[in-house]
């Protein structure tokens, strides 16, 4: 790890993913140049060719592993890392890419590829937490770019990042937003997810599709109560919690309850 005068050493990583949350970090700007200041860039190849091999003392991760060679990886990047956190409900939760973690992939692959065959991959897209250990992680489809700031701030310091941890309902009491659930009946996943979007969604008169992820304590049963009661189906609930967050253990859960 870094000596006593040196820089901290960055690692950003992808792997099954859009590249969204790497985008975020780059989208920091005026805060970039100063976090770089502060570390040394050692790996990070959506922003530079520099591509200095390891140890890392803080390696952000990107991306659900979905292949072989993907498990292989984190588990080299887990043991290169002082401190390892997932960025992204990708490498949080799966990802869009959980949505055939229900189906049947063989399926999937014979009516998407002509040589199926040639495919190298897991039957499943999960969290990195599912392979290695996971020191922090930070949901979002993309990620916050303040709360990217605060957590890496926070671990290069050594202390707690402040994070939230109640529900997007609360965010939407704060800046004055209408309930679209209680209001128009839309099915909104609000009141089970964890804040720190800033309620985008409802403000723009959309439902909360759940993209960081369960809260505290989510009551997932008695929100799929109320949906129901809206007229939404079986079926439709179901898949709205196995949405961008779906290998999330409470969605994942309440979706299996609706399955079929």
């Amino acid at each position: 790890m870094a000596g006593a005068g040196a820089r901290p050493r960055l690692a950003v990583w992808k792997f099954a993913s859009c590249d969204g949350c790497q985008m975020s970090i780059l989208d920091c700007e005026d805060e970039l140049l100063a976090l770089t200041a502060a570390v040394e860039v050692a790996f990070f190849p959506e922003a530079s060719r520099a591509m200095a091999p390891g140890p890392y003392d803080l390696s952000l991760v990107e991306g659900s592993i979905s292949t072989p060679a993907d498990l292989e990886r984190i588990r080299r990047v887990r043991e290169e890392s002082a401190v390892l956190v997932t960025i992204g409900a990708c490498a949080t939760s799966g990802g869009i890419q959980a949505l055939r973690n229900a189906t049947d992939l063989g399926e999937l692959s014979a009516a998407v590829y002509p040589e199926p065959s040639y495919l190298d991959t897991l039957a499943t897209s999960t969290p990195v937490a599912d392979h290695v250990r996971v020191d922090a992680e930070l949901r979002g489809c993309p990620i916050d770019p303040r709360q990217l700031l605060e957590l890496v701030t926070a671990t290069l310091v050594g202390r707690k990042p402040q994070l939230p941890r109640h529900s997007v309902c609360v965010e939407c009491k704060l800046r004055g937003t209408p309930c679209v659930l209680v209001g128009d009946a839309l099915p909104c996943l609000g009141p089970v997810t964890q804040a720190g979007c800033g309620a985008i969604c409802p403000a723009f008169h959309r439902a909360c599709y759940g993209c960081f992820g369960s809260m505290e304590t989510p009551n997932t049963s008695a929100l799929a109560a109320e949906l129901a009661r809206l007229g939404v189906s079986e079926r439709e609930i179901g898949w709205a919690f196995r949405g961008v967050a779906g290998a999330d253990p409470a969605f994942a859960g309440e979706a299996g309850r609706h399955d079929g």
